[in-house]
């Protein structure tokens, strides 16, 4: 518990540092400096910027579950197609059985083999004939079932093929109405931090760690970590961290899976797919997994942020996590109150 109470306090150390060592903090000038170009104060217009990329975010779950859902019945499409493929085949080979069946009847003159011996006079092969009968009879009639099942399965897969198309198609639409929406959030963004001059960018930046740093101080001041059980990661918490830890410094960039850049739901999925497990790919769908009390939480666990679940971190002990913020920043390491938290969930329980 002390080890834990030294890496918070380090941790919140380290935060504060960044922030006085920050140009402009120690030297008055005011964080508020109004923005000529929109008539708000930095701080609202840092506000407005943080606000149009949570929404980026959201749009960016919900086109990360439709390309999901896409890839899912593209899929069923191509087992659909090869089971149509394997069908007809069957029929084809059914048709040429019944019709070889059809040629050797003609061939003796209307009735099969079995029949012409089943009216034979000699009583053995009368009695001969009469067993071929009947199994040639079910022969038949096997034959007859077979292919109309057959052609029944083929009248389901086109049915079953042309649901899973709609469904493709409806997905295509929702991919198409969220890539919209992402680019123009992030758009909106990038043109108000546009507008702003250097110094007020580097001030901006500052604003952004101040608020972390008030809310991280307030998250740990409230005692959210003091009745923490200090659990231990399990060896694949372990290797979700460390995968996580290999990639700080690389940028945000939405719908990225990396290994180059990464959303934030791209960075926690892949991580635990590194550790052997595979859990679902956006925010949203990660908060279904179990959840667990915070006082509860260990290394490797998720943090869901926010009341629409729209961002997620993978907490690597000491009240900090690893995430991928937004468009403009890298994956960076920060404190695991500093955004609202909705839920921590564990991949591995």
């Amino acid at each position: 518990m002390r080890k834990r109470r030294r890496g918070s306090l380090a941790l919140t150390l380290l935060c504060a540092t960044a922030l006085l060592s920050a140009p402009g903090l120690l030297s008055g000038t005011a964080f508020a400096a109004p923005d000529p170009q929109q008539g708000k104060s930095l701080d609202q217009v840092r506000k407005d910027i943080e606000d149009l990329y949570r929404e980026a975010g959201t749009a960016t779950d919900a086109f990360n579950l439709a390309e999901g859902e896409t890839k899912t019945q593209s899929a069923k499409i191509v087992e659909i197609a090869k089971l149509v493929v394997a069908g007809q085949a069957r029929i084809t080979g059914l048709k040429s059985r019944a019709g070889a069946a059809a040629r050797a009847q003609y061939r003796s003159g209307g009735l099969p083999p079995g029949a012409q011996l089943a009216l034979s006079n000699n009583p053995v092969q009368f009695l001969d004939g009469s067993d071929r009968l009947r199994q040639g009879e079910k022969a038949t009639s096997d034959l007859l079932s077979e292919l109309n099942r057959t052609q029944s399965d083929l009248q389901q897969y086109a049915k079953d093929a042309s649901a899973h198309w709609d469904t493709l198609e409806a997905n295509r639409l929702k991919q198409e109405a969220s890539k919209k929406q992402i680019e123009e959030k992030i758009k909106a963004a990038e043109e108000l931090e546009s507008k702003l001059e250097a110094e007020q960018k580097a001030r901006l930046l500052q604003l952004e760690q101040e608020a972390q740093y008030k809310a991280q101080t307030a998250w740990l001041s409230s005692g959210a970590l003091k009745e923490s059980t200090g659990a231990a990661a399990t060896d694949a918490g372990k290797r979700a961290v460390q995968y996580a830890a290999g990639q700080l410094g690389k940028p945000y960039v939405w719908g990225a899976e990396g290994p180059g850049s990464y959303d934030c739901s791209g960075l926690t999925s892949q991580a635990w797919l590194s550790a052997g497990r595979g859990i679902p790919r956006t925010s949203q769908e990660q908060l279904r997994l179990p959840k667990v009390a915070v006082k509860d939480m260990r290394p490797g666990d998720l943090i869901i942020y926010f009341d629409d679940a729209s961002h997620v971190g993978i907490y690597v002990g000491d009240g900090a996590i690893i995430h991928a913020p937004r468009p403009g920043r890298n994956v960076t390491m920060a404190g695991a109150g500093s955004m609202p938290i909705k839920a921590v969930v564990r991949p591995d329980a």
